[in-house]
């Protein structure tokens, strides 16, 4: 037995055992329905497949053997077999999920707080710090999770929503207390909704467009985060005070505040108009509305207090005259139905005026959220007086939450422009004279921003994100286009935020706020928030341009740095981390790389992008939102925490030169591979990243322009490519030769050990390693004719794994994560059967010298998109 079969042999020993059941369960449903769709012998060759690359990583076949396999197939048997696999993926996914839920219900006790828990950092932070600094740092937290369009989510829509059915019936059927009968019907559901996905097309045949981004990201508001918020901070609330839990008053103010990109994000993307912003804000006012509606109804058809037993305070009274004299036809129906409960009553009245808001009858609507809110906490006060303390406190304090939290915008709609379009937009403007259509668009959007604060309020959309900052006039020239859009006295409060994205662009980040001081709009909104600012780091481009330890080391070094400035400017300072998903990008789990930021650049508060398939992973089941935002809050917390804050600064300064030094020759070692003449024609050759446009992935262009170079490349297609080529480059590229510079394993060890960002970084690489695949990298870089470049690649990988590995101590990769380990063992062999079914269809369309007709052409096509999909859902992962 090889060392990579014991290892997967260990794995599948490992896995639970209703983890197992599931998988089995699903994957011979999956089989029957292939059988039954494309006959046994369709079976047959999936099963020929799935054995002979389980035969690979036990070197017992070899890889010419599989490619000989997959030559073999008609083009139209190799799709089926890739859509084969790939909805084997959605279906495992779903089955570790299923696991994921089990495990945190398993872990849930209140004597013993999940680790990673609110209730754990509440514990900790008041046994170190004591009640007094626990409350400062609860009161000021602040999470604000921002959904973005990026086009990381392969999945079309209908894949998305198949699965969702899938899940609940895999649940109907292990529910233990069903019965035979139950079962039975739970299972000819779920074989039938395996069917229907089996035949839902995995791809897209039309391009997203933003709106459709809009409804698709709705969706997880749906179906999660609008109930698991409330509960999130009732998980807080009786942290901190569980004696009292749901009798006395709440503790936990909301800190969770959702933004949005998408309709809004307009950077290289001519889609985003302003119609589109405009309709995006409606589409969520009208689905938080509905959700307000529904809620609130609930509730008051519950709270059947008798007058008697619970008497209305004066103010309730007073509210329900006033009530009764401006609208009493809708009053006398509500007193009907509700006699002698007049707490019942007023929250009808409250889920009749929230339906006119929705639907815009101007006689009824609330002006606000905040009309809304006086109405809830005039019932809610009312109650406590009354003295039916948890009713007070129960329900009707979770639906006062959801108001504070999403108020009658939902999400608060962010608006993203290059610098470069305000630049010639605002030449033209004081040139005077006529206007071309993209100045006429600034200027539209900015009027458009202005109408969404008239009628959903400030909070609803005013900040405005400029990308590649580069000096103070880039901000001060949103201010300058917004005065000339409006006239005086309905321009909109603007919050016009520097995005910093290359290495450069970070190291100048104090000079350009400095000049942003200077800038009369940006004192007076700095006047009006109490000396409060924001500043978005970008982590794509830093690491696309610089690699990934040098990019780490620039923001770790660019938030140190902005974290001095505001404390000397005396500035309450967010920082914005524009995250991807992908490890490439920044990406991994969000609560350990919070423990890895600059001591002070945390401070309570934490913004971060939230985006593609990442949205759906965290978002798409209750439970695992819960822990997501669990995780998060967690970590805020225990990051701003002073003696956790005291020992990364000590760690800090006894690793920091050992790091430049691992940073220095990863960077070199990292431009010496992408400034090769020819490289970026090589890369576009060894990989999918041409067709990547045609999997209709997001509204979204991959390129900026219509350069063909690197530069012009965004970071996800960049990522998003090398991820199919099982190289994940952008994730660990340069490591290697930046640690063999040092050539002292016990001193990095230490430092591993010792400082949380190295351990990020080495443990992200690690993930990064563990996902590549070397065999099968190596022949998709055979594809590009550059022998050499092939050879470095190559090199510099064995480089990287072998002193990660010395470095951690470790004697496999992911030896210290047992569960994600488990998962990519598992799911490797898997998705060798598609990067060899990738491969075929790549190595024919490359073939400059192949004829192939037309037919064939799109085949080929449709195989390495079908395979790209399954590559992504294996991966999870991927852009």
């Amino acid at each position: 037995m090889t060392a990579v079969s014991a290892e997967r042999d260990s794995a599948r020993q490992e896995m639970p055992d209703q983890l197992r059941g599931d998988v089995r369960l699903l994957g011979e449903m999956l089989g029957k329905v292939v059988a039954e769709s494309g006959g046994a012998d369709l079976l047959d060759d999936v099963e020929r497949l799935r054995h002979a690359v389980i035969g690979a990583r036990d070197g017992v076949v070899s890889g010419d053997e599989i490619t000989a396999l997959v030559a073999s197939w008609p083009l139209e048997r190799a799709k089926q077999v890739a859509r084969a696999f790939t909805v084997y993926f959605h279906l495992a996914n779903l089955a570790e999920e299923h696991q994921r839920i089990r495990a945190l219900r398993e872990r849930d006790d209140a004597d013993n707080p999940p680790h990673e828990s609110l209730a754990a950092a509440v514990r900790q932070i008041r046994e170190n710090s004591g009640e007094q600094r626990l409350r400062s740092l609860v009161e000021g937290m602040e999470f604000h999770p921002v959904l973005t369009a990026h086009p990381t989510e392969a999945r079309r829509r209908a894949v998305s929503t198949a699965i969702l059915r899938i899940s609940g019936q895999l649940e109907r059927l292990r529910d233990s207390h069903a019965g035979s009968t139950v079962e039975a019907e739970a299972r000819r559901r779920l074989i039938e909704e395996i069917d229907l996905l089996w035949r839902t097309s995995q791809l897209r045949y039309t391009k997203l467009d933003p709106l459709d981004e809009v409804r698709t990201a709705l969706s997880a508001f749906d179906e999660s985060i609008f109930d698991v918020v409330p509960q999130i901070y009732r998980s807080l609330s009786t942290a901190l005070d569980p004696e009292e839990s749901g009798r006395g008053p709440a503790r936990a103010t909301p800190f969770v505040r959702y933004g949005s990109w998408i309709g809004g994000d307009r950077d290289g993307n001519p889609f985003v108009t302003h119609e589109v912003t405009r309709e995006a804000i409606t589409i969520q006012s009208e689905h938080v509305l509905g959700a307000l509606e529904n809620s609130c109804g609930r509730i008051g058809g519950t709270l059947t207090l008798y007058s008697n037993l619970t008497p209305a305070s004066a103010d309730l009274r007073d509210t329900l005259a006033t009530a009764q004299a401006a609208h009493p036809r809708a009053m006398a129906e509500i007193t009907k139905r509700s006699p002698n409960e007049p707490h019942r009553q007023l929250l009808l009245f409250a889920t009749q005026r929230i339906r006119a808001t929705r639907e815009r009858d101007a006689d009824l609507a609330y002006p606000g959220p905040e009309a809304l809110l006086a109405d809830l906490r005039t019932v809610q006060e009312s109650l406590w007086a009354a003295g039916a303390h948890r009713q007070a406190n129960g329900e009707l304090q979770h639906l006062i939450w959801q108001v504070e939290t999403f108020g009658f915008h939902l999400a608060e709609l962010e608006i993203r422009q290059h610098s470069d379009v305000h630049a010639r937009a605002l030449q033209e403007v004081r040139a005077g004279g006529q206007l071309s259509e993209m100045t006429e668009e600034v200027l539209a959007t900015l009027r458009v921003v202005s109408w969404i604060q008239e009628r959903f309020g400030v909070a609803a959309c005013s900040r405005y994100i400029v990308s590649f900052t580069r000096s103070a006039a880039d901000i001060a020239a949103v201010y300058e286009l917004a005065a000339h859009a409006l006239p005086e006295g309905r321009t909109p409060e603007l919050d016009v935020i520097p995005l910093f994205e290359t290495g450069a662009d970070l190291e100048a980040a104090p000079r350009v706020l400095d000049g942003m001081l200077q800038v009369p709009e940006v004192q007076r909104r700095l006047h009006q928030t109490g000396h409060r600012m924001e500043v978005m780091l970008g982590y794509s481009d830093s690491a696309k341009d610089v690699g990934p330890v040098s990019a780490t080391l620039r923001l770790y070094d660019a938030q140190a740095q902005l974290a001095s400035w505001a404390q000397h400017n005396d500035i309450t300072l967010t920082l914005f981390h524009g995250r991807g998903g992908s490890l490439g990008r920044g990406g991994g789990p969000a609560s350990r790389a919070l423990l890895a930021q600059a001591p002070g650049s945390v401070d309570g508060r934490f913004k971060v992008t939230e985006q593609g398939e990442v949205i759906f992973a965290r978002y798409g089941q209750p439970a695992i939102a819960r822990r997501h935002i669990e995780q998060v809050g967690h970590a805020v917390l225990m990051a701003s925490d002073d003696n956790v804050q005291e020992h990364a600064r000590e760690a800090a300064e006894r690793f920091r030169r050992l790091a430049d030094q691992v940073a220095e020759s990863a960077y070199t070692c990292y431009r010496a591979l992408i400034d090769t003449e020819g490289f970026a024609e090589w890369f576009s050759r060894v990989s999918p990243l041409e067709e990547l446009g045609e999997l209709r992935l997001g509204s979204r262009p991959s390129r900026r322009s219509a350069a063909r170079g690197l530069d012009d490349l965004r970071a996800i297609p960049w990522v998003f490519a090398w991820t199919q080529t099982r190289v994940n480059l952008p994730g660990w590229y340069g490591l290697g030769t930046g640690l063999a510079a040092v050539d002292d394993v016990a001193t990095l060890h230490r430092a591993y050990n010792e400082w949380p960002l190295f351990a990020s970084l080495l443990d992200n690489a690690e993930m990064s390693l563990a996902k590549t695949d070397r065999s099968i990298a190596e022949r998709y870089l055979t594809l590009g004719g550059r022998p050499e470049l092939t050879e470095q690649v190559l090199a510099e990988y064995d480089r990287t794994r072998d002193l990660v590995l010395r470095v951690t101590g470790h004697e496999r990769l992911l030896q210290n994560r047992r569960v994600l380990s488990r998962a990519v063992d598992l799911r490797n062999p898997y998705v060798d059967a598609l990067s060899h079914l990738q491969l075929r269809a790549l190595k024919a369309l490359r073939d400059e010298g192949a004829e192939l007709s037309d037919d064939d052409q799109h085949h080929l096509e449709r195989l390495l998109l079908l395979s790209v999909n399954g590559v992504a859902a294996g991966l999870q992962n991927t852009g």
